[in-house]
């Protein structure tokens, strides 16, 4: 986490990130590793369709938001489908 000192900041930022990429692409979002330390987040994002390439546009769409944040650096990202 980029300019990071505090888990206080940390928050704020995956806060304000959670809450765009719930508002713009309707997708679940949670922090799921490294709650404890501000120098680093897991965030896992899922989506329900009916359709693949519809889930598949909106986890990218999910990604390049993410991505486009200054104060974030994605260091590994995954997609599952069940």
């Amino acid at each position: 986490m980029n300019g990071c000192t505090s888990l206080k900041q940390k928050r704020a930022i995956l806060r304000s990130l959670k809450d765009r990429l719930r508002g713009r692409h309707n997708v679940a979002v949670a922090e799921t590793d490294h709650q404890d330390t501000w120098q680093r987040a897991e965030l896992c994002a899922a989506t329900v369709s009916t359709d693949r390439r519809r889930a598949e546009e909106v986890l990218s769409r999910a990604d390049a938001l993410v991505a486009s944040e200054p104060r974030v650096r994605i260091v590994d990202s995954a997609t599952y489908f069940y």
